[in-house]
């Protein structure tokens, strides 16, 4: 597995993450060759190599020509990614990291998400940052994040509400439940857009993981500190063993609530990034038929379920306990078969396939567009799915990962 781990010594940023990768390796005309998908021609993304506290780092800038909006609001920004070129599965997760800082945002200075404003540049900066990181991460190969515990910083922040406190409150809301500590240095080193790509795609806060370092990028910050002000990327293989991690599993009984509830909040929990959330049918006292809402999400996790749950259900408790669970090694690979490109998931066990699926939406949309059964692209899959199985065996085709 490919993993990537976010050193946050000196804080984050989005402009600080599209330099770490691309000092990490990823191609800057690739990344702006992708961003022109937005359709912004006024907007440029520049990135020179510069030296913060002995380290030569990556500093990214972009620049808007002519650009005179002062600010856009949420419904202005995810109208630029709507309607741009990019692949279906950046623009959902990059319209979540926007969703989740407007959200913030109108949590704390009581307003609501559509009236929140992006500011620099007129929030072009927010797109190129938010929508180049999910690809440029994605570009690169990695299937798991990781994040280090997050340097804030301290002092004060003047912005448009004013001189506010750092980390300012939207950073700091954003990583509750993850770890965080300042070092003493008078400024703001984790910002909302940062904190918010961090918390939506990365998988744990945390120590360094067991892993095989292939590569290392250092994304610039814009200000010279007295440490170095760059953001540590390092990105290679897991070296863990077993796929082994500790789960809580969170369970509460309903019999009282509209159970056409049941499909807003499970997929809103999943827009949260938990594991897992599922139903069961069960009877309760005086044999009341209800069900048994079940979670599963990382310990990090905790407090923002249970808050969810107590919120949005009827439930007046709930009940966890941690678990362990195995994981199997996956990843998404496409091949063409004789109606189109197709994604698998393919899944491995000590370096064996054990499990290969079509993506039921590639085979849906082939079969709409070409209007032939579903059922005929599944076969071709399943046909496509025993070659790529034999062939993985005879020539170790799946030992190495992309």
């Amino acid at each position: 597995m490919k993993i990537a781990y976010f050193d946050c010594f000196s804080g984050a940023s989005g402009d600080m993450v599209l330099g770490a990768l691309i000092d990490a390796g990823l191609s800057p005309s690739k990344l702006r060759s992708e961003l022109k998908k937005l359709h912004l021609p006024s907007v440029t993304v520049k990135a020179k190599k510069v030296l913060k506290g002995g380290i030569a780092a990556t500093r990214v800038t972009v620049e808007g020509k002519n650009e005179k909006r002062p600010h856009r609001n949420l419904r202005e920004m995810l109208k630029i990614v709507n309607r741009s070129d990019l692949d279906k599965d950046v623009k959902t997760k990059s319209r979540e990291i926007f969703e989740k800082i407007a959200s913030t945002e109108a949590e704390i200075h009581r307003s609501v998400k559509e009236k929140i404003h992006f500011h620099e540049l007129g929030g072009l900066d927010s797109v190129v940052d938010i929508c180049g990181a999910v690809w440029g991460l994605r570009e690169i190969g990695v299937d798991q994040i990781h994040v280090s515990k997050v340097n804030v910083g301290s002092g004060f922040v003047r912005c448009e509400h004013g001189l506010l406190p750092v980390p300012a409150p939207a950073s700091l809301s954003l990583m509750q439940g993850k770890p965080i500590y300042s070092s003493g240095v008078d400024k703001e080193l984790l910002t909302p857009t940062g904190a918010a790509i961090l918390t939506t795609l990365g998988s744990s806060f945390g120590s360094l993981p067991l892993m095989r370092v292939e590569r290392v990028g250092y994304g610039a910050g814009l200000d010279d500190l007295p440490h170095p002000n760059v953001l540590r990327l390092m990105i290679g293989t897991s070296e863990t063993p077993a796929r082994e991690e500790r789960v809580m599993v969170v369970e509460t009984n309903i019999d009282d609530m509209n159970p056409q509830f049941y499909d807003y909040i499970m997929e809103q929990m999943l827009k949260m990034g938990i594991k897992e959330v599922f139903l069961t049918p069960v009877f309760m006292k005086k044999n009341r038929p209800a069900t048994l809402l079940t979670a599963i999400c990382s310990l990090g996790q905790m407090p923002a379920v249970t808050e969810f749950l107590l919120r949005e259900t009827t439930t007046i408790g709930l009940r966890w306990r941690e678990e362990r669970r195995a994981l199997a090694d996956r990843e998404t690979r496409s091949f063409d078969t004789r109606y189109g490109k197709i994604r698998f998931k393919l899944a491995r066990w000590e370096g064996a396939v054990i499990n290969i699926s079509p993506e039921y939406e590639d085979c849906k949309r082939l079969a709409l567009e070409r209007k032939i059964p579903l059922k005929e692209v599944f076969e071709e899959a399943k046909r496509q799915a025993a070659t790529i199985s034999k062939g993985s065996r005879a020539a170790g085709f799946l030992k190495t990962r992309r």
